[in-house]
């Protein structure tokens, strides 16, 4: 487990990161909680008192992760780019949990649940992640339809979303 005060920052121009609120561990914290590792893993971490779990560190090259702080976890803790915050991380063995409803359907499709289990896990995450960030019952259950539709075309999140902007400009 580590500990350390920091400060959250926001990428300006980061490609695929860019406008993204983060903040950054150093190599030496990093090499504590996972030594010798250059890849992203899991972790449960406290912001301000806060837990978060199935958090990902992602390498940014040279030994140094960052933490991407979500929308949700800076109003949870009422920090914005520029304020300090106090963090303690350490390994979530769990990691990430996939949606279950989300599951339950993909399986009840035979075409789709073949297509997702080709996909990286990421990948699979964003379907998740995406779907459990639905306010309503209506939106998630929309949202799990749409993704098993597109996953049974064999197409990907990104071309999802695509195709979803698409529809609704169309109309």
């Amino acid at each position: 487990m580590i500990h350390f005060n920091t400060l959250l920052k926001k990428f300006a121009e980061q490609g695929e990161k860019t406008g993204w609120t983060f903040i950054e561990v150093s190599a030496d914290l990093a090499m504590q909680l996972k030594p010798n590792n250059r890849k992203s893993f899991r972790v449960k971490i406290t912001l301000d008192g806060k837990l978060f779990e199935g958090v990902a560190m992602i390498p940014m090259g040279e030994g140094t992760f960052i933490l991407a702080i979500n929308a949700g976890m800076r109003k949870a803790i009422g920090k914005q780019k520029g304020d300090e915050i106090a963090v303690t991380a350490e390994i979530d063995e769990k990691g990430y949990q996939l949606c279950a409803d989300f599951v339950a359907c993909l399986q009840d499709e035979p075409r789709a649940w073949s297509y997702f289990n080709t996909l990286p896990k990421g990948h699979q995450v964003y379907f998740s992640k995406w779907i459990e960030s639905a306010k309503t019952i209506e939106t998630k259950s929309k949202r799990i339809a749409n993704s098993v539709t597109y996953l049974s075309k064999n197409q990907g999140y990104g071309e999802m979303i695509r195709g979803l902007k698409e529809n609704r400009q169309n109309l």
